[in-house]
């Protein structure tokens, strides 16, 4: 009788270092991320800006667009850093 089994391997160092490398990369994303939100100038708009409603009377002004513009991209960047770490850290576990 054939008995099929998966010999477990520990991650090598190159794994470890990768894995450690992307989690320095979530935290200094983390930290300037929560500095963008920090510069945001307060609009107070409460449930009025769900609908858009708040900014009908008010513009942009070019800084805060730009600053509105990095927050995005350094959002998708951190979502995209987050699901990149967790696939791979399951990928260690399961190797």
């Amino acid at each position: 009788m054939i008995k099929w089994f998966h010999i477990q391997t520990n991650p090598g160092d190159f794994e470890i270092m990768l894995l450690n490398i992307l989690l320095v990369i979530q935290a200094l994303t983390a930290v300037i991320l929560i500095g963008l939100v920090l510069i945001h100038s307060p609009k107070g708009d409460g449930i009025g800006g769900i609908g858009g409603a708040a900014q009908l009377f008010t513009s942009q002004k070019g800084a805060e667009a730009g600053l509105n513009k990095l927050t995005s991209w350094v959002i998708a960047f951190f979502f995209a850093i987050c699901i990149t770490t967790g696939l791979y850290g399951h990928f260690l576990i399961g190797k």
